[in-house]
């Protein structure tokens, strides 16, 4: 079993948490449906539901009866699974901006513990 949190700015904001907020009730349940599968079954989730992106971080793919998202995560030593923002799918590559974020706090992960 593997603990699922969200990473937190040093002005206390959750990115991960607002993008989920921001989605209607449907895509809300997805997302926290999907978070649950990531926090039983970890690095073993199969590629349609979590994929390698880059330098150690990972997507987890989410779909809805309409949309895609995608939310990025990065694992800690141990059991700790960070996740750092989140996205609605639109494009067939997942957007640099949304990676170069995602190295951003995970870079500045360390000074919020």
């Amino acid at each position: 079993m593997f603990k699922v949190t969200f990473y937190k700015t040093a002005d206390g904001r959750k990115p991960a948490g607002e993008f989920i907020r921001s989605l209607d009730d449907v895509a809300r349940q997805q997302i926290v449906h999907e978070l649950r599968n990531l926090e039983s079954m970890g690095n073993l989730l199969n590629e349609e539901k979590s994929k390698h992106l880059e330098d150690g971080l990972f997507e987890l793919r989410i779909k809805d009866r309409t949309n895609a998202y995608r939310m990025i995560y990065f694992f800690v030593v141990g059991e700790l699974i960070i996740v750092t923002n989140g996205f609605a799918k639109k494009t067939q590559k997942t957007p640099k901006r949304e990676i170069e974020l995602a190295k951003q706090y995970r870079a500045d992960y360390p000074a919020r513990q």
